[in-house]
This record gives C-alpha cells, sequence and structure tokens, in this order.
C-alpha cells in the first residue's frame, strides 16, 4: 500500500507543479484537468502524509520504550496507545480512499419517486418522502428543482421528478434507489388497521452530452398543457413538452418552466440521464455479475427500508440497520442513515478488492 500511495503523491506533486506551468496556465482545457485531477487526490495525500507522520512518531516512541530514559520511557508508555489508534483510523481511512472513484460520484442528480402499491396512501407517502429529501437537500445546500409532478387522486403525488445540483450529490444518494416501504393506519382508515404501501425511488446521475449523445431524429416530441396546481399558464397554453425516445422507448415530460423551449431542454436533460443509466447498468452488469448475487445493489427492484410508524421505527434491510423517531426522518434528518449505507457498501468493496468472502445479508 506504501509504494501506491507514494507513486500517488508523486502525482499529485508533478500535478501542483503544472498549475505554475505556463504551457498549462494557458490552454483552459487542460488547466481544468490537471485541476480536477489534483483536487482529486488532495485528500489522499493529506491522509497519507498525517499517516507517515505517525509512523515516523511511533518508531520515535517505541525506540524510548525501549532504550530511553525514565522520563523518555513514561512519556512513551503514555503515548503509544493513542498513536496506535492514530494509526488504525488512517490505515482504514487510506484503504476507502484507495478504492477506485466512482466517477458518477461528483455528478448532479435526477430523483424520480413513485407511488406504487397502496393506492391513495401510497401516493401520499410518494410526496412526504419527496419532501423528506427536499429538505435534506436544503440542509447539505444543494439547489432543487421539481421538474414534474403528477398528483394522487386523493392528494399526495403518483410520480414526481425531481433535480438536485450541488457537491457531491450522487455520491450521497445513490444507495437511495429502491422500494421503499410504508407500514402505518392511513387517515382514512376507520377501524385502526395498519396498511402497508410501497414507493419508488431512483436517483440517477446527471449525465452531460460529453456521456451520452442523442440523435434529435430519433426523438418525438410533443407539446401540450401543463397539468395540476401552478401560475396562469398552466391549462391555458401548449407549454408541456413530452419526448418519447424510439430506441429505448423512454417516456420523460417537463411542465416546470412557461416557455416551451426551457421544459424541452429540461425534457433533453432527463432523457440523457435515463439512457445513461441504462447503458451503466449494462456495465455494472457485465463486469459484477458475480458479486450481483453476494450484495444488495440498490436496484429500484429491491426493497431497501422500511418506515414502520405505530413502532416510530425505520429499518434498512439490507445493512440491518434500525433507527427511530420517523418524526425528525420525515424531516429530513437522514445524514447518519446515509452516512450508514455509504460506509457498509465501502466495507463490501474492501472486502471484495482483499478476496474476503460474501457478508452474510441481513434478513428483510
Amino acid at each position: 500500500m506504501i509504494d501506491k500511495l507514494e507513486d500517488v503523491e508523486r502525482r499529485f506533486e508533478r500535478l501542483t507543479a503544472d498549475l505554475s506551468n505556463p504551457d498549462v496556465l494557458a490552454d483552459s482545457a487542460r488547466l481544468q484537468k490537471v485541476s480536477k485531477e489534483r483536487a482529486g487526490l488532495e485528500k489522499l495525500v493529506e491522509t497519507f502524509r498525517t499517516y507517515r507522520q505517525v509512523l515516523a512518531d511511533l518508531k520515535e516512541v517505541e525506540a524510548w520504550l525501549d532504550a530511553g530514559g525514565a522520563d523518555e520511557k513514561t512519556y512513551a508508555r503514555e503515548a503509544l496507545p493513542g498513536l496506535k489508534d492514530q494509526r488504525d483510523t488512517l490505515e482504514a481511512s487510506l484503504k476507502v480512499l484507495l478504492l477506485p472513484k466512482d466517477p458518477n460520484d461528483d455528478k448532479n442528480v435526477i430523483l424520480e419517486i413513485r407511488a406504487g402499491a397502496g393506492g391513495d396512501e401510497a401516493a401520499l407517502f410518494a410526496e412526504e418522502v419527496m419532501q423528506m429529501y427536499l429538505r435534506y437537500a436544503d440542509t447539505r445546500g444543494w439547489k432543487s428543482d421539481i421538474i414534474d409532478m403528477s398528483p394522487g387522486n386523493a392528494g399526495g403525488v403518483k410520480d414526481a421528478t425531481v433535480t438536485l445540483s450541488g457537491d457531491a450529490v450522487f455520491s450521497s444518494l445513490k444507495y437511495e434507489s429502491g422500494v421503499h416501504r410504508v407500514q402505518r393506519v392511513p387517515a382514512t382508515e376507520t377501524q385502526g388497521r395498519i396498511h402497508t404501501s410501497t414507493i419508488t425511488v431512483a436517483v440517477m446521475p446527471e449525465a452531460e452530452e460529453v456521456d451520452v449523445k442523442i440523435n434529435e431524429a430519433d426523438i418525438d416530441r410533443q407539446a401540450m398543457r401543463s397539468t395540476g396546481s401552478g401560475g396562469q399558464s398552466v391549462n391555458t397554453t401548449d407549454s408541456a413538452v413530452r419526448l418519447t425516445h424510439r430506441p429505448t422507448g423512454i417516456v420523460v415530460k417537463c411542465q416546470q418552466e412557461k416557455s416551451q423551449l426551457k421544459n424541452y431542454n429540461m425534457a433533453l436533460r432527463m432523457l440523457r440521464a435515463k439512457i445513461y443509466e441504462i447503458e451503466q447498468e449494462r456495465i455494472r452488469s457485465e463486469r459484477d455479475s458475480t458479486r450481483r448475487s453476494q450484495v444488495g445493489t440498490g436496484d429500484r427492484s429491491e426493497k431497501i427500508r422500511t418506515y414502520n410508524f405505530p413502532q416510530d421505527r425505520l429499518t434498512d434491510h439490507r445493512i440491518g440497520l434500525t433507527v427511530h423517531n420517523l418524526p425528525a426522518v420525515m424531516m429530513g434528518d437522514i445524514e447518519d442513515i446515509i452516512t450508514a449505507c455509504r460506509t457498509y457498501y465501502q466495507a463490501e468493496a474492501l472486502k471484495a478488492q482483499t478476496g474476503g468472502g460474501p457478508r452474510p445479508q441481513p434478513e428483510a
């Protein structure tokens, strides 16, 4: 590991030198590429340098313990446990930082939420989960826009599409995809029976034009009137846009803006993300067919989480996590859950990288 880290450090130093190179400074595209690569290595190099200093301190303290004077031995005995703990913590951090980086981690996200089984109750819960993510986005300083939303028959939403933009959005939310199940007594239930409903959440990295090339001749474009609540333009102008991509059969709709052109451009972003997701899933399936049978993947078809309101309990079935205080969760307090999921899958990736066996899966 040390040899690999030293190679990374040398690369980081070369990139740092390049930032002072007049030829690089004169080429904006190259400067951006160098700056981005250097920024991606900075945390790893800083952690490695701290780790190397801790190893040096540990070696010196151990030497004092063996052959130092009385004061040095006393100091060494006091300092040794803390230095060993620091070494172990830094080693664990370095192993995670050395994992292959997901190229989508820094991308913005298109979030789709759809009501599943459970009728009106599912639609109500779909809206609550959408608001949960919007509140969480606010705490992270992300920009959020509701691009499209179809209301439920008794409130809530049948489906909604939201864009989230900011720092490392996909890295935070990529394990949220899947089936979210709710268990509670609906407001319309007269006999106090607990109902079970489901919604699906899809988290897609927003693709750039360089990631996906779309031939506009393959797109059927349809203008239509917006639906649902809104301003004076709703149901009066043909500003909403529906796009159908014939090669894949993907259909997207956008009605956020009053301008048909703006809705068209936003719909193109949604279409590009969906096509990109299909291609990424194909690549993952080919590369990780064995591993996919061992660990949860976060696929939208997989039941990942249950929100049990009578017991004030959230359970993530993939990682065996249980937390309480659902009111706080629904208000967007989900950072600990997101961190737990990321930590679990990082540990699984480390295990796969070192040849460890599969971890037994938590029961649903």
